[in-house]
């Protein structure tokens, strides 16, 4: 039994509001729009997800603080959350996941401060979130450090917490840190997330990371990202979603396809990252039917 999830909601979010992104990037347009977030979720609920994404990834501190609004911190968290319940409550059926990026900047693993910093800065917003999510989703970790100290954070709630980490955009067998992602199987085994996935790379290397992660004997998922490549611009703290581009051979039938090769290698947990759209997951959810009738 294959579980779908959403796909991109912050690129989606800013491809329907028209508005110029900044260094907020999502938070700054869920402000801006709440009711076009809102439909957001109930578009990519319309097309088969199950689990809607609250559009908390980037609210942490020290995003905030550069923004001069760190006093917003549990407003905004709960604001994302609630937008996305509704979505749900609207549609009738599904899930909310409360989804946690990185510290200090997404690809970025040289920013993570030390264990003793990061893990009340991860258990402070997973506390924020946990009594109104079905499950904390903890994204686009690229370092192993990264992973460790959101486990440590994260698993003590008792909520599901499903963990997903990030490979190099030419080599699924590495962390965007360099390092191996089989480093990764030890911390897993020692802390046992719900589910691995692993998601924001191009969908042609993801297969690869699946074959690595399969090897930890949990629930494997995959939701690749719609970019060309991560740009070095892209890298630079605060820097703007526009110095990314956009793929323009990433059909939803494409897109599809990769997603069927994962399900074969045996992900259960399916869905998109940044740049795959509602049309993308309507196609997979219309190709996993096609191919299970």
């Amino acid at each position: 039994m294959v579980t779908i999830l959403d796909g991109g909601v912050g690129q989606e979010l800013l491809r329907r509001s028209g508005a110029a992104p900044d260094g907020l990037w999502a938070t700054g347009l869920m402000l801006k729009h709440p009711e076009i977030l809102r439909e957001v979720h109930e578009s990519f609920f319309a097309a088969g997800a199950e689990i809607a994404t609250a559009n908390t990834y980037a609210i942490h501190r020290d995003r905030l603080q550069r923004a001069g609004i760190e006093d917003r911190l549990a407003e905004l968290q709960h604001m994302a959350i609630q937008i996305a319940c509704a979505a749900r409550d609207a549609h009738g059926s599904g899930r909310v996941a409360g989804a946690i990026g990185p510290l200090g900047w997404s690809y970025r693993p040289d920013m993570m401060p030390p264990a003793e910093t990061a893990v009340p800065l991860f258990a402070e917003i997973a506390a924020l979130q946990a009594p109104h999510v079905d499950l904390l989703l903890v994204e686009t970790m690229a370092s192993v450090h990264e992973v460790r100290c959101a486990l440590d954070a994260t698993l003590p709630l008792g909520k599901p917490v499903w963990l997903a980490v990030t490979v190099l955009d030419d080599d699924g067998t590495r962390l965007r840190s360099g390092e191996a992602l089989s480093d990764v199987l030890p911390v897993l085994a020692d802390r046992a997330p719900q589910a691995i996935l692993v998601n924001c790379a191009p969908p042609e290397v993801v297969d690869d990371a699946l074959r690595v992660l399969v090897r930890a004997g949990l629930p494997l998922g995959a939701y690749a990202n719609g970019f060309v490549r991560v740009e070095p611009s892209y890298l630079d703290v605060f820097a703007s979603v526009d110095g990314l581009s956009t793929r323009q051979d990433l059909s939803p039938q494409r897109y599809a396809d990769h997603a069927a090769a994962w399900a074969a290698r045996g992900a259960t947990i399916l869905g998109g990252c940044c740049e795959v759209g509602p049309a993308h997951i309507a196609e997979l959810v219309r190709s996993l039917n096609t191919q299970a009738a």
